[in-house]
């Protein structure tokens, strides 16, 4: 053995104790509950002698003709209903712990009547959490506790309580009914409560064989003997695992002080055979050990159970989280090629060369005739809207595919319609009649007709600025209170000129902040597999580590 026996012992409980929190077991899970019990019974150097088997085989009786009085409570009805353990005091008492955390203390053991005993329906109080008995007897004195147990293959709390003591027991009597033989549920007991969880120190004793003929005393023992010896019970050398103990006859025995009867009784080789046992086992301060190692197995069997089925759950989600990971690092390119794209076409549209070359007529013309409102909802905001969802697609495509958030958006701005006068109708004067003409402005016109030419044009350009002038003044008018003429149509065009160049700069603006924030979202970091499931990752990897610790330490037991 590598390491010493109580050091091992005290190594081996505190990864078996670390191993079952990292599986994360319920309070009552039967694993729990007997590393529980092993780690509850570490803290006391008091040996541990355990009476058990099934109900009415004389288990209580047979504790009574050790103690040499009736301490417990024996009927012909089986009454046990609690693990009552026998300690020693001055005087025989009783102490009860109540689950509320109520305690009893009673002279004499007449309260185990109403507190350790089977209700009506052959169950247990649910409200009594435990029951000990104090005894002046001598044994118990050297540091010994005897332990008497509810019957078994009766309620499955019964055998859940009984379980669980087991494993709390130094010493294990389990008491056989000679009249039926070692039945298929005690091999099973001592199978499974028994061999496999590491209680190896088990004493069997037979009852009832004095209610046999002599002749099938024989051979029921002989039996029973090959039952026995096919248990590798680990006792002192010299000491059998199997003695005839008529029980009830050995009590009456005792409390009459008849010893021919009590040795007739088979009981003084079973005290001899206990006490041989207790003192070896109060000079091995690691006898315990092999049932923690039992234990210590059934952890460790769990642990790569849980190992395998929590690698089962996780390998699936791996591998869809790796197709993931290729199919977004594939996309992602061809995400960014569209977003850039769709933004180069949208900052070539708002270009102001672009828009004064494809809308600067329009638009002047609309706003010559005042339907400019209609103009700009028209075309114009339909084609810049179409540039919009062509850019914003790709965003919100790259934020679904990548299961990101949309945290910004993008919308073209249209500024406020320009103001403008009412447009002005154009007022062309009529001809005036030639009986209206003064004879000058007659020839004048003549004149100017005659020449021709560039000179003519100038003589006939003077002639009709006089004959205008002339023509207002015989009308009573002067030439100020002419109509005033239109709004040039260039002027227009430097508003719609105006109008277009703030809507390229605050839209180009608007696109390339758009843009330097979406870049991020368009761009894709493959999660590490660590990241999925993190909760089920962390367990799994403190499940191996708790395995490979109990491993290391286990095998160095060997």
């Amino acid at each position: 053995m590598g390491i010493g026996n109580t050091e091992a012992y005290s190594q081996v409980l505190a990864a078996v104790q670390s191993a079952v929190g990292a599986l994360e077991l319920p309070a009552e899970h039967p694993l729990s509950r007997d590393v529980r019990a092993v780690a509850e019974r570490a803290a006391t150097p008091v040996v541990r002698v355990v009476v058990f088997g099934p109900f009415n085989y004389g288990k209580s009786t047979l504790l009574n003709a050790l103690l040499g009085e009736r301490a417990l409570p024996i009927d012909l009805i089986p009454t046990t209903g609690a693990a009552i353990a026998v300690r020693y005091g001055a005087d025989l008492a009783t102490e009860i712990h109540l689950t509320d955390g109520a305690v009893m203390h009673e002279a004499g053991t007449e309260i185990l009547q109403q507190f350790a005993i089977l209700d009506g329906d052959r169950r247990m109080r649910e409200d009594v959490a435990s029951v000990a008995v104090t005894c002046p007897h001598p044994w118990l004195r050297t540091g010994v506790e005897l332990v008497d147990l509810p019957g078994t293959d009766d309620q499955d709390a019964q055998d859940a309580l009984v379980k669980e003591q087991l494993l709390t027991a130094d010493l294990v009597v389990q008491v056989l009914d000679g009249r039926k033989l070692m039945t298929l549920g005690e091999r099973e007991h001592l199978r499974d409560w028994l061999l496999d969880r590491g209680i190896e120190t088990v004493v069997f004793v037979v009852n009832f064989l004095n209610l046999l003929e002599p002749e099938e005393q024989k051979q029921v023992y002989n039996r029973l003997r090959f039952v026995a010896e096919s248990f590798r019970a680990k006792l002192p050398p010299g000491v059998s695992n199997l003695y005839r103990v008529d029980a009830l006859p050995a009590l009456r025995a005792r409390l009459k002080g008849n010893m021919a009867a009590a040795q007739e009784s088979g009981l003084p080789m079973l005290e001899s055979a206990l006490h041989t046992i207790v003192q070896s086992l109060q000079a091995d301060p690691a006898a315990r050990l092999p049932r923690l190692r039992a234990i210590a197995h059934r952890v460790h069997t769990s642990l790569e159970q849980k190992i395998t089925t929590l690698r089962h759950e996780i390998d699936p989600i791996d591998d869809k989280q790796r197709q993931k990971n290729e199919i977004r690092q594939q996309a992602a390119p061809l995400l960014q090629v569209g977003f850039a794209k769709s933004t180069q076409a949208f900052a070539d549209w708002l270009a102001l060369t672009q828009l004064l070359t494809t809308y600067q007529a329009p638009a002047a013309q609309a706003l010559q005739t005042g339907t400019f409102k209609s103009w700009l909802m028209g075309e114009f905001k339909r084609t810049a809207i179409d540039h919009q969802q062509a850019v914003v697609k790709w965003v919100h495509q790259a934020c679904e595919f990548f299961e990101r958030e949309k945290t910004h958006q993008f919308l073209v701005n249209f500024p406020p319609e320009p103001g403008l006068p009412a447009p002005q109708p154009t007022i062309t004067p009529a001809p005036p009649k030639k009986s209206d003409l003064p004879p000058e402005a007659i020839a004048g016109g003549a004149v100017g007709f005659m020449l021709g030419g560039p000179v003519g044009a100038v003589i006939g350009g003077g002639a009709s600025y006089l004959l205008n002038k002339t023509w207002d003044a015989a009308k009573g008018r002067s030439p100020a209170a002419q109509p005033q003429p239109a709004i040039d149509f260039y002027h227009y065009q430097e508003i719609a000129r105006e109008y277009l160049a703030h809507f390229s700069e605050i839209n180009l603006a608007a696109l390339q902040r758009y843009k330097h924030k979406s870049d991020r979202l368009l761009h894709y970091e493959p999660k590490t597999l660590q990241t999925v499931d993190s909760h089920r990752q962390y367990q799994l990897q403190l499940l191996v580590g708790q395995a490979e610790q109990l491993q290391t330490i286990l095998t160095s037991l060997d």
